[in-house]
């Protein structure tokens, strides 16, 4: 069996920045077994996989460990494919995921994923994760991920976790996030227990950093960069329960997986 594989750079203009993001298109399903060992043999923080339906495409997520409910970078990175190598010519990409109905449409030369809101809140501070960050942040809040705020930009970016103490916290992955000083506000995600100690740009965190923001700069549109090593750009806005987030993409590879 010959199957297309692409990987590509999403949210950056540039291969060798932002999060590279695995895709691969199918005709039909594979059994989950084969697509979790598809998974874990790219070794990439998400390999997407969708499968055309009358009125879209059925996505789904990967880590090279375990099945995921939303991934915004693999998304993009799959829209980017269906636009720019797969001829799809229609205004919007109707996915249809475990989260539910998610959209991708293209303004400019932006390619826009509108989400769902993901608002957190207010939470007691979990004694592993002070320690496994290395300090107390300033505040604590929860949604599918906790969300941890420090002081400023630099503070996120001296962080050197300690990933074992993350990965016992009882949840997907954990957001750090302070007021920016080329953006509105930056972040960095660090998802151990799910087998990816750091993503460099991951889309689905700012389902949850976009409301937060939003409500303390009383602002719905918001810049934003996650500043990993790799490092991504995103342009955020919040409307009603929903969160745009706009990013590019560059390809990498085009190639054939053969199983």
């Amino acid at each position: 069996m010959n199957l297309p594989l692409y990987q590509v750079d999403a949210f950056t203009e540039h291969p060798f920045a932002g999060n590279p993001a695995a895709v691969c298109p199918l005709d039909t399903w594979l059994t989950d077994d084969l697509l979790q060992q598809i998974a874990a043999e790219n070794n990439l923080s998400e390999t997407a996989f969708f499968v055309p339906r009358e009125d879209g495409y059925h996505i789904r997520w990967f880590t090279p460990l375990v099945e995921i409910d939303l991934c915004g970078h693999a998304t993009l990175a799959s829209a980017w494919v269906l636009y720019r190598i797969l001829g799809y010519d229609e205004a919007t990409i109707r996915f249809h995921s475990a989260s539910g109905p998610l959209t991708v449409f293209r303004e400019g030369q932006w390619l826009v994923l509108d989400f769902p809101a993901s608002p957190p809140h207010t939470c007691p501070l979990p004694d592993l994760l002070s320690r496994g960050l290395g300090r107390e942040p300033r505040a604590v809040l929860r949604s599918d991920d906790y969300l941890a705020l420090l002081a400023d930009q630099e503070e996120v970016r001296a962080l050197v976790p300690d990933f074992g103490l993350l990965a016992r916290l009882d949840c997907r992955g954990i957001i750090v996030t302070a007021p920016g000083t080329e953006t509105d506000f930056v972040s960095r995600f660090f998802a151990p227990a799910v087998g990816i100690d750091e993503d460099p740009v991951t889309g689905s965190a700012h389902c949850t950093l976009t409301p937060f923001w939003a409500e303390r700069l009383h602002r719905s549109r918001l810049s934003a960069r996650q500043i990993s090593d790799r490092g991504g750009e995103l342009e955020c806005e919040l409307r009603g329960d929903r969160v745009l987030i706009k990013g590019k993409a560059a390809l990498y590879l085009e190639g054939t997986i053969r199983i």
